[in-house]
């Protein structure tokens, strides 16, 4: 607790540089620390006797952070509450797939190909061949995140960040005429 605006919002600068320090140091890029709040608030008690008084100031600086290596996240979020001691909050790790349009556009390719197979082993059991494509229609599945360990070699002492593994599934139905 501070006595003014202005000690809060030293106190709170001085765990965050040391917060950004902790983060290029185990390889977090600078373009991937993005500030997205900076508070600075008074804080009150509150009593039946006396009402709102006034007994200092807070501040908070909260930070979005991209870990591009996951065997790394561990590492990374320890040096950050080492760096930044009782000051820091973790408040929450969100698993991202970081090229979705890709993984998207080859299940696409995928239910196509496999649509495309199964057309051709129907239409060789009737004895025809495929003919021109009727109608396509898709459906994009949700994205499931099934529990992998993101553990190194280097991290055998750090904290143990479970991340999963992301995969994107794409339905497609497709009528194909028959010749």
């Amino acid at each position: 607790m501070a006595k003014s605006n202005k000690e809060a919002l030293a106190s709170a600068s001085k765990s965050a540089t040391a917060v950004r320090g902790a983060l290029r140091d185990n390889g977090v890029a600078v373009k991937d620390i993005k500030t997205s709040s900076l508070t600075v608030y008074p804080e009150y008690n509150y009593s039946q006797d006396k009402g709102q008084e006034l007994v200092g100031y807070r501040a908070t600086q909260s930070f979005t952070v991209v870990i591009r290596k996951a065997e790394n996240a561990g590492i990374v979020i320890d040096a950050v509450v080492s760096a930044g001691g009782d000051n820091v909050q973790i408040n929450g790790i969100s698993p991202f797939l970081s090229n979705g349009a890709a993984a998207t556009e080859q299940a696409r390719q995928a239910a196509v190909a496999d649509a495309r197979a199964r057309a051709n082993s129907y239409a060789k059991y009737l004895g025809a061949s495929l003919g021109r494509v009727i109608s396509l229609t898709e459906v994009n599945a949700p994205v499931y995140n099934f529990p992998i360990m993101a553990k190194g070699a280097a991290a055998e002492d750090a904290t143990q960040i479970d991340l999963g593994e992301t995969e994107v599934t794409v339905t497609v139905t497709v009528r194909w005429g028959l010749n």
